[in-house]
């Protein structure tokens, strides 16, 4: 139905009952239908039932070899009054469930996801026609990633009224506790105050806002569509994941920091996608032919030694994904701390299959384990969060499998089940930022900020290509000369939406020059630098270009002071 779902994320035990209560208006028989998704469909490792008031249902859901999809499960005779629903977890497994539907009418519920279907489930919800208005803002930033908690942080630090949107129950993005990677590139004063973690690793930006008078953050809000006023962006419409609410967010200038340049899509933004050819600027490091290839997402996983034996299922539909593999190097220790090593069993490397550098090092690196460089981002990221799930399970599995005497009391510690994002669509905007400018330091007039850090390029197998398709074919790390190169306005506002600006790894750069800018240490440098374009731009209701055009040592000298404490620092 396009709404979030529960997923019974318990690493091969069965989660605890997911409970809720109603109120049945009349007495009387229901047809009973349950919207699921049996996700590998031909082992189905995802079951779970359905009780209503202490009675289970005969069906088991998330069995029936389907996507997302209604599945009756027959009637029930319910008296008025209160009823309790229970979904029961079988296999600990990544079951899901998106909805319950309870009808007296024999109509099946439309399974379609479109403007009838949000229409029909609104009104069983009582849920509002139209979004709600939720204000008028001088900034709008969408997503709440380490580049918009800095922009957001920023432009209320300068007095505008700032709505930062974020879909997630946690600020950080791929910084987050729900993935965890350490914020790398440029180290300024900014990103180590948004950076610094609380015991459980939780980020401390959303209290930083929190204590903002002028910042309002709409956690678990994700936007579904934007209205333009000729050029502009007028507003954006957000659903709130718990409740389902829509609201209307209205803004002056608008900031995208998603990393997936969802903003863009929706108002026909200029964009780039994949590889450029080699040809089109001239970059070493691009392919001859351009293609679709990006850089995938990654799932994230520890594991440890327990002080009894651990058993874990059988788990054939993982290992027709992992295959033989059985290398668990590339573990997450903890939130900020990556690049674990992990136990290994049987003929595997003991290290990742390639070596980097001139004295050959070698390092488990968590990006090893990627998927989806061929897929698209935007419709598939299920399918590629879960593949790499199933990977994940059965190398586990295969490790304790090939060598049960070390690996008896390993278990499965914790796995992500939020991606890491890679990459998106890129917006262009009025200069796109190449291989060769960082390589050979292009001096800009409109230079804002430094960025630092090699050329981190993610090498994916061919389609069809390769035994452990899940893992990376070969990575290029060039340091270049170690340092710092500039990001200039120009890269950092849409070339045809007058009042869109961007920062993170979708700002207006080729795909190999991408691979630098991308990491959420430049990102907040970039969040900086479109925050102060946006309070300029409302103080002198100019566009970004028109910001370029008359205002640009103004906005120099903002950037340069609001940076003024930042220490760079190389990549590590």
């Amino acid at each position: 139905m396009g709404s979030p779902y529960l997923l019974a994320h318990g690493l091969g035990r069965p989660v605890a009952d997911a409970t809720t209560k109603i109120n049945v208006t009349h007495a009387g028989d229901y047809e009973v239908w349950v919207r699921a998704k049996d996700w590998v469909p031909s082992h189905h490792p995802g079951r779970f039932t359905l009780s209503i008031n202490d009675s289970t249902l005969d069906t088991e859901f998330g069995a029936n070899g389907q996507d997302w999809s209604w599945q009756c499960a027959g009637k029930v005779s319910l008296p008025q009054g209160q009823t309790t629903l229970a979904l029961h977890d079988l296999t600990g497994f990544d079951g899901r469930c998106d909805a319950i539907y309870l009808c007296t009418d024999g109509v099946a519920p439309p399974d379609q996801v479109n403007e009838a279907s949000s229409a029909w489930r609104k009104e069983l919800r009582g849920l509002p026609e139209h979004p709600v208005d939720a204000g008028d803002y001088d900034v709008v930033v969408v997503g709440g990633g380490i580049s918009g908690c800095a922009a957001a942080l920023t432009a209320a630090r300068l007095g505008q009224k700032v709505a930062l949107i974020h879909d997630r129950p946690v600020l950080g993005g791929n910084a987050s506790i729900e993935i965890g990677l350490m914020p790398r590139g440029s180290q300024g004063a900014l990103l180590q105050e948004l950076a610094k973690r609380s015991a459980n690793g939780d980020l401390a930006a959303l209290s930083l806002l929190e204590a903002e008078p002028t910042a309002t953050v709409f956690l678990e809000h994700r936007i579904i569509s934007a209205t333009k006023e000729g050029s502009k962006v007028a507003a954006v419409q957000a659903v709130q994941a718990r409740g389902g609410t829509e609201r209307l967010i209205k803004g002056s200038l608008f900031i995208d920091t998603t990393g997936t340049a969802i903003l863009g899509v929706f108002v026909g933004a200029e964009t780039l996608f994949g590889r450029e050819a080699r040809a089109e600027f001239n970059e070493p490091y691009a392919p001859e032919t351009g293609d679709d290839m990006h850089h995938g997402n990654t799932v994230f996983f520890r594991t440890r030694m327990a002080d009894h034996p651990i058993p874990f299922p059988e788990v054939p539909w993982a290992t027709e994904v992992a295959k033989d593999y059985a290398n668990l190097s590339g573990q997450l220790l903890e939130a900020g701390e990556e690049n674990g090593p992990g136990p290994q069993a049987g003929n595997n490397p003991s290290t990742p299959e390639f070596r980097f550098g001139s004295k050959a090092d070698v390092f488990p690196a968590t990006h090893f384990w990627e998927y989806g460089q061929w897929l698209d981002p935007y419709t598939e990221g299920e399918l590629i969060r879960d593949y790499l799930m199933r990977a994940l399970y059965g190398t586990f599995s295969n490790v304790k499998r090939l060598e049960p005497e070390n690996y008896a009391n390993l278990e499965l510690e914790w796995m992500a089940y939020v991606a890491a994002q890679g990459e998106f669509r890129r917006y262009r905007g009025d200069y796109i930022l190449t291989e060769n400018d960082l390589r050979n330091h292009t001096q800009f007039p409109d230079a804002l900020v430094p960025n630092d850090g090699a050329f981190c390029i993610h090498c994916a197998w061919g389609p069809g290509e390769g035994k452990y398709d899940f893992r990376l074919k070969d990575w290029i790390w060039d340091m270049r000369d170690r340092k710092a190169y500039e990001i200039p306005f120009r890269s950092l506002y849409s070339s045809n939406i007058d009042n869109l600006m961007m920062a993170g790894k979708h700002i207006s750069v080729t795909h190999v020059a991408g691979s630098s800018t991308k990491t959420m240490g430049n990102g907040s440098q970039h969040g900086i630098a479109v925050a102060a374009a946006a309070f300029l731009c409302n103080k002198y209701n100019s566009t970004p270009r028109g910001l370029y055009e008359n205002h640009l040592s103004e906005l120099k000298g903002l950037v340069a002071e609001l940076t003024a404490c930042d220490h760079e620092h190389p990549s590590k």
